[in-house]
C-alpha cells in the first residue's frame, strides 16, 4: 500500500490524470466486452432469452459446421490475394509520390481519400451500381466494343474480385507509412549509387526494397489482420453470395448473432478467430528475421 500511495505523489498525479482516460477506456471497452465474450462462448444465448452454461458445445460444433469452414476458407483467399496487391500498389503509388513539388501535398490528400471513405457504406453502395449489369464497368465494355452484359456480382467466379478490387483501392494508409519508410533513408546511400553507375531498378532492389522490409512488414501485419476482419463490403455489395463466395468470416458471424440468433456460438466464432488471427500473426513473426532488415541506418 505504501508503494501506491509514493506512486500517487504530487509529482505523478499529472501522468495519473493523462493516462487514466485511456485506462477506464481500456477496461470499458475491450477487456469487459472480451471477457463478457468469453462467457457468452460457453453458452447457448439468442439474444433475447437468458444464456445458458453449454460447456465446450459450441466448440464442438465448430468441427462439423461446414459453412464455418468454407468462410474461412473464402476468407484466407480474400487475404492472401488482396492484402499483396494493396502493399504493391501502395508502395508503387509511394515511390512515385516520394519526390517534393509543389502539389505533392495535394496529392498525397487525394490518393489518401479513398482509405478515409472507403470503409462507408455510401461507397459501398457506388461500388455494388459500378458492377451491376448495367453499371459503369459493363457501359465502358460496350463502349470498346464488348457487349456482353456481364453480372459480376452474379457469378461466384468474379463477385469476390470486386470485393479485392475494392480492397486495394483503399491503399492510402499504407501508402503513408511507406513514404515515411521512405524518407527514413539517407540520401547518401542513392548518390553512392549513383556515382557507381546504378540504374534506378538496380538501386530499389538493393537499397530501397531491402531498408523498408520494416516498414513493409508493418503494413503487412495491420493489413492482413484488417483483411481478416473485413465485413462492410461483403455485407453491402455482395451480402456474402452468390453461392457463399463471399460470405466471409466476420459476415457468417454476423449473420449467427443477428439473423440465426445464436450469439453464444458467434461468441465462439470471435475466439476462434482470435485463436486464428494469433496463429498468423506468429508465423509472419516468425519469418520475420529471414527477411525483414533490422539494422538500422548508420
Amino acid at each position: 500500500m505504501s508503494k501506491f500511495y509514493h506512486f500517487l505523489r504530487k509529482d505523478n498525479v499529472a501522468a495519473v490524470i493523462f493516462v487514466l482516460p485511456f485506462v477506464v477506456g481500456l477496461v470499458a471497452f475491450l477487456a469487459v466486452p472480451m471477457a463478457i465474450s468469453l462467457y457468452y462462448a460457453f453458452t447457448d444465448f439468442n439474444i433475447i432469452s437468458p444464456p445458458r452454461f453449454v460447456g465446450l458445445a459450441n466448440f464442438r460444433r465448430m468441427m462439423g459446421d461446414s459453412a464455418l469452414w468454407n468462410s474461412v476458407r473464402v476468407t484466407f483467399r480474400f487475404v492472401f490475394i488482396s492484402v499483396p496487391l494493396r502493399l504493391a500498389f501502395a508502395l508503387g503509388v509511394a515511390m512515385l509520390l516520394f519526390k517534393s513539388t509543389k502539389m505533392m501535398g495535394v496529392y498525397r490528400a487525394m490518393y489518401y481519400l479513398p482509405s478515409m471513405l472507403g470503409g462507408s457504406v455510401a461507397v459501398a453502395i457506388l461500388w455494388r451500381r459500378l458492377f451491376f449489369v448495367t453499371g459503369t464497368f459493363n457501359s465502358i465494355l460496350e463502349i470498346v466494343g464488348l457487349n456482353r452484359q456481364f453480372a459480376w456480382l452474379g457469378d461466384p467466379r468474379t463477385a469476390i474480385w470486386t470485393l479485392i478490387l475494392l480492397s486495394v483501392w483503399q491503399f492510402g494508409s499504407s501508402m503513408l507509412i511507406f513514404l515515411a519508410g521512405l524518407k527514413q533513408i539517407p540520401t547518401t546511400y542513392y548518390e553512392a549509387a549513383s556515382i557507381d553507375g546504378s540504374g534506378k531498378i538496380w538501386t530499389f532492389f538493393r537499397i530501397t526494397l531491402p531498408l523498408i522490409t520494416p516498414t513493409i512488414f508493418f503494413n503487412l501485419i495491420m493489413q492482413t489482420i484488417g483483411a481478416f476482419l473485413t465485413f462492410n463490403s461483403a455485407f453491402i455489395i455482395t451480402g456474402g453470395g452468390p453461392l457463399n463466395s463471399t460470405n466471409f468470416f466476420a459476415l457468417y458471424m454476423y449473420n449467427q448473432t443477428f439473423a440465426w440468433g445464436n450469439a453464444g456460438y458467434a461468441a465462439a466464432l470471435a475466439w476462434f478467430m482470435l485463436g486464428l488471427l494469433a496463429i498468423v500473426a506468429g508465423i509472419l513473426f516468425g519469418t520475420k528475421r529471414f527477411w525483414v532488415y533490422e539494422g538500422g541506418f548508420s
